[in-house]
């Protein structure tokens, strides 16, 4: 036997032994260490576009109840939650262009089904570009309109 057939042999069993361990035996840490420093993929970025943006202490989206046409803007400050129909909207941020304010703001939201803990969307909307992350629900759209200070 050569060096690479011994290498592969190893490789082979050392895998086999790990798959071969009970699912509860294998150990997954999904918890974040509170203490680590965030993760920054790009540095140099994360600074220039944090002097960039500004935050906002409010937001207004507009939702669409696609069944009936009814079409409602919402207010919301920072950590609100309110109801569109069945859904609860709540806004965690929202973020705007510091040369501009009535530019392209983009806002964090959460939004759950009533009655359910599991949001139907988390993540960032982007006024300018709604379907990079939209909500996809059968009855509501919402997209945000624009940061208010």
């Amino acid at each position: 036997m050569d060096a690479r057939m011994i290498r592969a042999l190893a490789a082979s069993l050392a895998l086999g032994g790990l798959l071969a361990l009970p699912a509860g035996a294998q150990q997954y840490d999904d918890e974040p260490d509170e203490n680590a420093p965030p993760v920054q993929i790009f540095p140099d970025v994360d600074a220039a576009v944090a002097g960039q943006v500004a935050e906002a202490p409010a937001a207004i989206l507009r939702g669409l109840d696609k069944r009936v046409g009814d079409v409602t803007d919402l207010a919301l400050a920072k950590g609100d939650t309110v109801a569109l129909g069945r859904l609860q909207v709540t806004l965690g941020e929202c973020r705007y262009p510091r040369d501009n304010p009535s530019g392209d703001a983009f806002a964090y939201l959460v939004i759950r089904q009533a009655g359910e803990d599991r949001p139907v969307f988390q993540g960032w909307m982007i006024a300018s570009a709604p379907a990079l992350s939209a909500l996809e629900h059968p009855r509501y759209d919402i997209w945000v309109m624009r940061c208010t200070t």
